[in-house]
């Protein structure tokens, strides 16, 4: 038994439920907006543990694969519903760190990503080059990061997800606000942005044809953004793999960019990728190959793009 754990509403998950479903995979949905109705009860006794859902129960020993997307449920204006929900959830969600069974993502691997300066320590051990970084709240070291790089961009630091901005002139006006608020700056790296979905030991890789600074929010520029299947060389595709195993994450989304002298830079690693997004704009086979992971098949999925 496959369980998918997330929102409905959210493409990542009903892709792969789709394709679950179009493999013939026994599966159960488990919705965020409803989990309310749902029951799950644990104890010592691991035979007794069971998951209830829509009037299915499922002993948690019978659970082979979770696939889970945890994001904010839809509001209920019931205070005991929203209560029952979050229990629901924080019960849930702690198992999969422990549950016997193939789980994308396990929470605990999820937080590497919850520092972005932590996480490029990492990628860097794994082989990877990373920008160069300032984290600062001190505008004088600021602007001599500048100075040294020429051009710089600023993120945020944490998980949350912020827009990658070029500093410019307009930043430099303002940058007093910057005390007390820790930002990350990087020294603004040439080329073109390949994006990497690991599945497994499976790699699926994107070209990102675009000039926005940051490709996700090209509309921001008045810029357009392309994506077109990418043959990533085996050394490359080796390394994110082995990345994605170091980080402890069976599917994961690896934001590389490929310099003019050939060389590759790694700017974080996503532990739950919005894959859809890339594989409805290159036909690549991410969820089928996600579902062949949960079902212990990982070889099985060509790139048939």
């Amino acid at each position: 038994m496959i369980l998918f754990f997330g929102r409905t509403d959210d493409a990542p998950l009903t892709r792969a439920i789709g394709a679950a479903r179009d493999a013939g995979l026994r599966h159960l949905v488990i919705d965020q907006a409803r989990t309310a109705r749902y029951d799950l009860v644990v104890g010592t006794d691991a035979l007794d543990a069971r998951l209830t859902v829509e009037g299915t129960r499922v002993p948690l020993g019978e659970v082979s694969a979770v696939y889970a997307r945890p994001l904010e449920p839809p509001d209920d204006a019931d205070p005991a519903a929203r209560a029952r929900a979050a229990a629901f959830q924080e019960w849930f969600v702690g198992w999969l760190d422990t549950a016997p069974a193939v789980v994308v993502n396990r929470p605990r691997a999820m937080g590497s990503n919850a520092s972005k300066p932590y996480q490029a320590q990492l990628i860097g051990r794994c082989g990877f080059a990373v920008p160069e970084t300032l984290v600062s709240d001190d505008p004088e070291e600021i602007l001599a990061f500048r100075a040294r790089h020429g051009r710089i961009v600023y993120k945020s630091v944490s998980a949350i997800r912020s827009v990658v901005t070029e500093f410019t002139a307009a930043d430099e006006n303002r940058l007093a606000l910057v005390r007390g608020l820790p930002t990350q700056f990087q020294a603004y790296v040439p080329g073109q942005d390949v994006r990497v979905h690991v599945v497994g030991t499976d790699t699926y890789a994107a070209a990102v044809d675009s000039d926005a600074i940051d490709y996700r929010y090209p509309g921001r520029d008045g810029r357009s953004v392309r994506l077109a299947p990418y043959d990533l060389p085996p050394e490359t595709a080796r390394r994110c793999v082995e990345l994605a195993a170091a980080l402890g994450l069976p599917l994961a989304g690896v934001d590389l960019r490929r310099t003019p002298d050939g060389s590759w830079v790694c700017f974080e690693v996503n532990p739950m990728p919005a894959y859809s997004y890339y594989e409805a704009h290159t036909g690549l086979p991410i969820a089928s190959a996600l579902v062949a992971h949960l079902a212990g098949r990982g070889a099985a999925v060509p790139v048939g793009v």
